[in-house]
């Protein structure tokens, strides 16, 4: 069904007279057969004018209590998993039990000092074995403690394509995060790379929101399987940080309210791995048919009706920190718990507590809303087993001489390499120089490649640039036990190789750079480019970067270097894309190039078994490297005052997508990276349809029923590896669907890690369910699989097409 622009849709609004309860909400026709659409139990059809409507019963919503915040109360929720249902059972009939104060406890954070971790609730002795929660950064590892490891970044873990290693990357952090006693780990974070430039991209997966929800899913997988509740963040709109506090994000109605397909898919996926909390962010987002937006942690249209409605999420919604605005807003909104607590840093006073338990004595809130908010939390508790034989908190981040500081790195330095590794993308690698086979003499350049002068932690939250970059800054950052430089770890080989070794490292100067690779077999230069959180502003980049060069003379670097030394070797330690046209094609050198991104402690061993073969590269890009900025379809805003709108006005054409639909050449495309061998693919196999079965209705939980997410198409083919070394190749499908669904060319839904010695070659299946094929329909208010010829394409990369077939829905 063609799609209906926001401006069209706002004035629908209007125009049609829906009053403000029933504007945007679930939909309903009537018809007999297949075009046959019901209400879900607690949900009236309402007719106005020629279009019909599902809309909250308030004869029959809630049971008893106020009718005060009646839309965060859901009817009976479909596709609940039996984990969460046997949580409900336990936290129940507690909350039954709990006075209003004690209710109000459980969602009240202690203030930003109030306790030894970042985030701190209260023990109830209401509540038998209850000790309160702590809630702990970072998608890296352990925040502000010791004896904790440093993970390569999430944007690394994507660039593996191996759910395997994201899933182990997210077990071994869980354990980190257990074994300090933290029952909240802060992570993953899952916002869309939009605008390249944005400050915490890094922390994310990319610019695909399929890959995006499937590093989502495997993270919340394994930190879960070790007993530590994840939080999905940031919900929802947060895609770069100027004005994060102060702006509205404005996005197309086809993904907003409900912005399905790009921006909260990555969110379903978290609520189909169980997800304990999901944190809200600092934004604003348009709410219902409305223009202005209000604040992301009390929008019921986004978290009440999309994600605890639509998506059936049964955890809780936490605040990002100082993100509460309100008390009855924000209950009412959706929010559970507020985080830190306080209204502001040292205010000792707090929006909910004992302003929320008078809330409710005024009507303002429900009862039955504040017993849900207390329910949710408790469940989570229970549901990840942390009533019985949980660790205690063994550190303060305050006062590290306090607590125990238990050493949790356990093995996992080995994880950390294997993943630095899995993720180093080569790019180019003209005449094969790489890789390398104990060259003669070697030089090393940049200041990219030696440690920091004081320390690997001598910035606070790693608010500088010094030294092999490893990990942005920021609260997605950890304190490292250790860091291997990529000069240590080269070093170390060159001797045992017997390679001499002449290296500048100590500035980024242009004439003692380039003199110490003359002459030299092969030469290695180091480049950066740096950003994080707008908490620290970093060589004046204030959060996000302020474009996308290299940092510190890096692109001049690169071009001494080169023109005297025609083996020069760029190794890219960055937090997304760079532009490099300034000396990709100089004929002199730069014909190999290695992005890294950032691989965390084991930086130096990981960069190593890539540039020596012990390691076959398989990493493949997460986002698109473009040829120059205006390229994207997004950028970040810099300027502004008041409410700063960021309009999403580039819709579904995210990266790949945007550069496809316009026929944008890029420099290095969504999904490209070169192996130390090669393969072929053959012989492609279509079958399975979307036809019959039968979809439940329109209601809580619809997005998660299984008539949408079960596997109907099967996609099989061969792959071989024809070349002479065991390597992993990481092929790719892609969706093309019809014109009139209006979507990108191709669009990523299924990827694979798939290991082939010499000569191996290994029959490759791909699984994909109506939901594949379907987008959202703004008038239906839910996913259709849109009719006609999908095509299907299995490739090496979003432009690598090696197989195409298609399917008839």
């Amino acid at each position: 069904m063609p799609r209906l622009s926001s401006a069209l849709l706002l004035v629908a609004c209007a125009l049609v007279g829906w009053p403000a309860s029933v504007r945007a909400s679930d939909p309903c026709t009537t018809g007999v057969g297949a075009n046959l659409t019901t209400c879900s139990p607690g949900f009236i059809c309402v007719t106005n004018m020629n279009t019909s409507l599902c809309v909250v019963d308030s004869q029959s919503s809630g049971t008893g209590g106020s009718s005060a915040g009646a839309s965060a109360l859901l009817p009976t929720v479909a596709n609940i998993s039996p984990q969460w249902a046997a949580a409900y059972a336990k936290a129940k009939p507690i909350v039954a039990n709990l006075s209003n104060s004690d209710k109000a406890s459980l969602g009240t954070g202690l203030g930003q000092l109030g306790g030894p971790c970042i985030g701190n609730t209260a023990s109830l002795s209401s509540i038998p074995g209850f000790p309160g929660f702590c809630l702990q950064d970072s998608p890296v590892g352990v925040r502000f403690v010791s004896g904790n490891s440093v993970f390569p970044a999430e944007i690394n873990a994507a660039a593996t394509f191996n759910r395997t290693l994201i899933r182990a990357r997210g077990a071994a952090m869980g354990a980190e995060f257990r074994g300090k006693g933290i029952n909240v780990a802060l992570g993953p974070m899952m916002n869309i790379m939009r605008a390249p430039a944005a400050g915490r991209n890094w922390e994310g997966a990319g610019g695909d929101p399929y890959l995006t929800g499937e590093v989502a899913y495997e993270m919340i997988q394994g930190i879960q399987s070790q007993g530590v509740q994840a939080c999905a963040k940031h919900f929802i709109n947060n895609e770069q940080e100027h004005f994060r506090d102060s702006s509205s994000s404005n996005v197309d109605d086809r993904y907003s309210p409900d912005q399905h397909e790009i921006y909260a898919h990555p969110f379903l996926r978290s609520i189909q791995a169980d997800v304990a909390s999901v944190m809200c962010s600092y934004s604003k987002d348009p709410s219902n048919c409305t223009v202005n937006g209000s604040f992301a942690c009390e929008n019921d249209g986004t978290i009440n009706k999309i994600l605890k409605g639509e998506m059936g999420f049964q955890g809780y919604v936490m605040s990002d920190w100082y993100a509460t605005h309100s008390t009855t807003p924000a209950a009412n909104g959706g929010l559970d718990m507020t985080m830190p607590g306080d209204e502001f840093f040292g205010s000792f006073s707090t929006y909910f507590g004992d302003n929320l338990v008078n809330a409710v004595k005024q009507g303002d809130v429900s009862q039955d809303r504040l017993d849900d908010m207390a329910t949710r939390i408790l469940a989570a508790w229970y549901m990840l087993g942390q009533d019985s034989g949980y660790p205690a908190v063994n550190f303060n981040s305050w006062l590290s001489f306090l607590g125990s500081n238990v050493n949790v790195q356990g093995d996992h330095a080995n994880i950390i390499r294997t993943i630095g590794g899995a993720s180093a993308v080569i790019l180019k690698n003209t005449g094969n120089v790489l890789p390398l086979h104990a060259p003669q003499s070697m030089a090393i350049v940049g200041t990219g490649a030696r440690s920091a002068i004081l320390s690997p932690n001598e910035c606070l939250d790693h608010s500088c640039n010094d030294g092999v970059l490893a990990v942005g800054w920021g609260s997605g950052s950890a304190s490292f036990p250790y860091l291997v430089a990529p000069l240590d770890a080269l070093s170390t080989r060159a001797k045992a190789d017997g390679t001499s070794v002449s290296f500048w490292t100590l500035s980024n100067d242009l004439n003692l750079g380039p003199n110490a690779a003359k002459g030299q077999q092969v030469a290695l230069v180091f480049i950066t480019a740096d950003s994080g959180e707008a908490s620290y502003t970093v060589q004046g980049n204030a959060g996000d970067r302020n474009d996308l060069q290299a940092w510190n003379d890096g692109d001049e670097m690169v071009e001494k270097v080169a023109s005297v030394n025609n083996n020069t070797i760029v190794v890219i330690n960055s937090v997304g894309p760079i532009i490099m046209e300034s000396w990709i094609e100089n004929p002199n050198g730069e014909n190999r190039l290695i992005w890294a991104g950032l691989p965390g402690q084991e930086a130096g061993n990981a960069l190593v078994d890539v540039l020596y073969g012990d390691v076959n590269p398989s990493g493949r890009l997460p986002f698109t490297i473009a040829k120059a900025e205006p390229d994207y379809s997004a950028r970040v805003i810099y300027d502004g005052s008041g409410t700063v709108q960021i309009p999403y006005s580039e819709g579904l054409f995210v990266d790949y997508r945007h550069f496809d639909a316009n026929n944008i050449t890029p420099r290095f495309e969504f999904g490209f990276g070169l192996s130390y061998t090669t393969f072929s693919y053959s012989n492609l196999k279509i079958t399975g349809s979307t036809s019959g079965g039968s979809r439940q209705p329109i209601g809580p939980g619809a997005s998660l029923d299984p008539w949408l997410h079960d596997p109907v198409v099967t996609v099989s083919f061969t792959l071989t590896n024809t070349g002479s070394r065991a390597g992993t190749e990481v092929p790719q499908l892609y969706t093309s669907p019809p014109a009139s669904a209006q979507s990108a060319p191709f669009n990523l839904k299924g990827f694979d890690a798939v290991f082939l010695n010499p000569g191996e070659s290994k029959t490759v299946t791909f699984q994909l369910s109506r939901y594949d094929f379907s987008t959202w329909d703004v008038v239906a208010q839910r996913w259709e699989v849109v009719q006609g010829v999908t095509g299907i394409s299995v490739g090496a990369s979003s432009r690598n097409i090696q197989l195409k077939g298609s399917i008839t829905n």
